[in-house]
């Protein structure tokens, strides 16, 4: 996958672990966190009050929260084309 420079505008919590995102060239994407919330870093995440401390990083421009997990903007904006893969990765990570 060719990396993109992508950056997100805004956001908005449109259900449980689930993100309408809007990127800096106009397209909008709609993710279902949930699949990804294991392991170490993201884990924390599955507990509904924690991933909705949800932040943009104002220098990088992607989404962070307060244990320093992140999403690469680029993985976010081909979310449809990579949430496969991603998704069997994260069901090899410890809960």
């Amino acid at each position: 996958m060719k990396h993109q420079l992508i950056q997100i505008n805004s956001f908005e919590i449109i259900d449980d672990f689930k993100l309408k995102i809007y990127f800096s060239d106009g397209i909008t994407n709609e993710v279902d966190f949930l699949p990804m919330l294991k392991g170490e870093i993201y884990g924390p995440l599955s507990e509904n009050s924690f991933f909705r401390k949800v932040k943009i990083d104002p220098e990088v421009k992607t989404l962070v929260w307060p244990n320093g997990a992140d999403f690469d903007p680029s993985i976010l904006y081909n979310w449809d084309a990579v949430k496969k893969e991603l998704i069997e990765r994260a069901n090899t990570w410890c809960s």
